[in-house]
């Protein structure tokens, strides 16, 4: 049985249905606003700009015990259509095709979408995300300890997992914005992501997808490697792989003027399907 999480929803910018409009995801343990907002500042001149936000991040509510327990990345991205409907409703384009960008969870839901809403989907960016995130017990190992000591036992291990080196000397600021997501996420949302990750496999699928796709990595990024990106990009016909230095798993974050120039390449049309 499909569970419904509910999840945040951030207007970055929204006009009207004249620009496209780019909806962004984002990475376990961060809010869309603190991982995408430099991003997205240089993308709202021309873009009607909407994230959403995992279950107990960022602006959406925290679940209550055993809530989401089952939950998918495929019941993630039901749920981001419907954050996208209502932000469609509002610009006045009920059920027209979107582009999409996220990172690791946030990527991962974007397989979904190209796999499950081929019709809604007009070309993704799928940043340090993998078809396959690693053993299904270390994460439920992970979700346990969370769910029971909270997210702060997970900030010193982020904070070498999701920064390239020099990136917290060079901007504190930023990187002490994202920590304090993860310090401050609910636990229980956090875990019930956790598991989601465990169960996500799509090796061998994405094969199907017809429209245009970048995958972008981060060249020091441990977690999703430039090589699992890659593979990505062999799978996807007509996909690109763009590696970027200085970054590790956040890459919006730590290269938002790179991130930018190639989302904005895949909206008009520089990356080829």
């Amino acid at each position: 049985m499909s569970v419904r999480p509910r999840l945040g929803a951030v207007e970055l910018t929204l006009r009207d249905a004249t620009r496209p409009l780019l909806v962004l995801g984002p990475s376990l343990g961060t809010s869309v606003a603190a991982l995408w907002s430099d991003v997205a500042g240089r993308l709202g001149d021309d873009l009607d700009v909407v994230g959403w936000d995992l279950p107990g991040h960022g602006t959406a509510p925290s679940p209550t015990p055993g809530e989401l327990d089952g939950l998918t990345v495929g019941d993630l991205a039901t749920a981001v259509l419907g954050v996208v409907e209502r932000a469609q409703a509002r610009r006045g384009d009920p059920g027209a095709p979107f582009w999409y960008a996220g990172v690791s969870v946030g990527g991962a839901v974007g397989q979904r979408l190209l796999l499950d809403a081929p019709g809604r989907v007009l070309g993704a960016a799928l940043v340090c995300t993998t078809t396959r995130f690693g053993e299904p017990t270390a994460w439920a190992e992970r979700a346990d300890l969370v769910q029971r000591a909270g997210t702060p036992t997970q900030v010193e291990a982020a904070a070498g997992r999701w920064f390239a080196p020099g990136f917290l000397d060079r901007a504190p600021e930023v990187a002490l914005r994202l920590l304090a997501d993860l310090q401050t996420a609910d636990r229980f949302g956090y875990a019930a992501v956790c598991r989601a990750l465990g169960g996500h496999d799509l090796r061998g699928r994405l094969g199907v997808v017809d429209v245009p796709v970048v995958a972008i990595a981060g060249a020091a990024d441990l977690a999703t490697t430039p090589a699992q990106l890659a593979e990505i990009a062999q799978i996807v016909p007509g996909a690109r792989l763009r590696v970027l230095d200085g970054a590790a798993h956040l890459v919006p974050a730590e290269r938002p003027q790179a991130v930018a120039a190639l989302v904005r390449d895949l909206v008009e049309g520089r990356v080829a399907a």
